[in-house]
């Protein structure tokens, strides 16, 4: 039988320069790819951090703005205090909240209203 692979989750975006400076500069992804069909119509681009990988689209029936993810990490507090030392001007995350499945966990919401959740599995009880 075949294997799946992991699925790339494609999540809504309105503006590319918000998006680039809030995905590249801000969380740290690197750009796969951006692809117009041609000049002045919407972007569709990939970015990349690790092994996570997202596409962002400008295409209005492509996805819904106000979407939620959840992105592993191996090390969520640390993560969480790298971002916070980017001041970034329009998102800073608090510090990563236990849940009662397990994980600390901190939002982060995108300039499309996007919800990321970053977690790392935890020992707490």
């Amino acid at each position: 039988m075949p294997t799946l692979g992991a699925p790339v989750p494609i999540l809504r975006s309105f503006d590319a320069d918000r998006t680039r400076a809030f995905y590249l500069d801000f969380l740290g992804f690197s750009l796969v790819f951006e692809h117009r069909f041609e000049p002045g119509l919407p972007l569709y681009m990939g970015v990349r951090h690790g092994n996570c990988v997202l596409h962002l689209s400008e295409h209005h029936g492509d996805c819904t703005p106000g979407s939620a993810i959840r992105v592993p990490v191996d090390d969520v507090v640390a993560y969480a205090a790298h971002l916070r030392s980017r001041a970034y001007a329009n998102a800073r995350p608090g510090e990563p909240q236990p849940t009662p499945w397990n994980t600390l966990e901190v939002t982060i919401t995108d300039p499309a209203a996007n919800r990321l959740t970053f977690f790392t599995e935890s020992a707490h009880g």
